[in-house]
């Protein structure tokens, strides 16, 4: 009886293993573009190069490092910590994303299925679509005539679109056999609509879906530059401006990319449940 000895390429943490190849191929390599990024960031930054401070100033400017080492802080008003800030824009962005997704994948499959509607819709949604996210903001506030409600429409308005464009396409690419497997079955609407439109349009859906989270998240921040007075990361980066606290406005960039490319992954992590490939 012969036994072999398996020798451990890399190390656990808790109950999972990581390979040494796992590191070398996934971790590695977005580390040291990271770490590089960084590096000649601060060396230009210390030569005088550009005037902004360098990533080092989150830790060596006393107001940026309290806000570092306190993101729960609550004072207040406006006076709030980072999770606080991004917490407000965060729910901001929930609201108007669902009911962008609702009224998005609805119309979308109007309109993927009716030729006549997408005819007559096509040429207003191409006009609205191509109006940038800023330039709702006043049209908002003059209608509205309240920041919260203005910043909840200037989301919806921005993340709608992908979700519905990219759902009529979904339901126009449906196979013409399934249609005709369909007539020939004498498949019920409901059957037809759960077993061959929404399987079959179901990664048009999310793709959509997964381009307007990163399009709500950029819309809230600049809706909240503009709209003044109200909690939110973005309001957060004018005000440091403002007060030419450079340090603080790197520190809320770094808040938002993070929480972005949270966003991002977590709706790629839900499509890749959901979705069969």
């Amino acid at each position: 009886m012969t036994s072999s000895i398996r020798k451990s390429s890399g190390f656990r943490i808790g109950n999972i293993e990581i390979s040494t190849k796992s590191i070398r191929k996934y971790i590695l390599p977005p580390a040291v573009a990271i770490f590089t990024f960084l590096a000649l960031w601060e060396l230009l930054s210390a030569s005088g190069i550009t005037l902004l401070p360098g990533p080092s100033s989150l830790f060596t400017d006393a107001r940026t490092f309290e806000l570092v080492r306190y993101p729960f802080y609550d004072r207040g008003g406006i006076d709030k910590g980072m999770f606080w800030q991004t917490w407000a824009s965060l729910q901001r962005v929930g609201i108007s994303y669902t009911l962008a997704a609702i009224v998005g994948i609805s119309l979308g499959i109007a309109i993927g299925t009716s030729e006549m509607l997408s005819r007559a819709l096509d040429p207003l949604f191409l006009f609205l679509r191509t109006v940038p996210p800023l330039a709702w903001v006043p049209i908002s506030l003059a209608a509205l005539n309240k920041n919260e409600p203005a910043a909840l429409f200037v989301i919806f308005i921005t993340a709608v679109w992908p979700i519905l464009i990219n759902t009529a396409v979904g339901v126009k690419q449906i196979p013409q056999d399934y249609i005709n497997v369909a007539k020939v079955v004498q498949a019920s609407k409901q059957k037809y609509f759960f077993q061959i439109l929404l399987p079959s349009a179901l990664p048009y859906i999310f793709t959509g879906l997964r381009v307007a989270i990163s399009l709500a998240w950029l819309a809230i921040i600049a809706a909240e530059i503009v709209m003044s007075g109200i909690v939110g990361i973005g309001f957060f980066i004018w005000e440091a401006y403002q007060n030419n606290y450079i340090s603080e406005v790197i520190l809320a960039l770094v808040w938002i990319g993070a929480v972005g490319l949270l966003l991002d992954t977590a709706m790629g992590w839900l499509q890749n449940k959901i979705v069969k490939q």
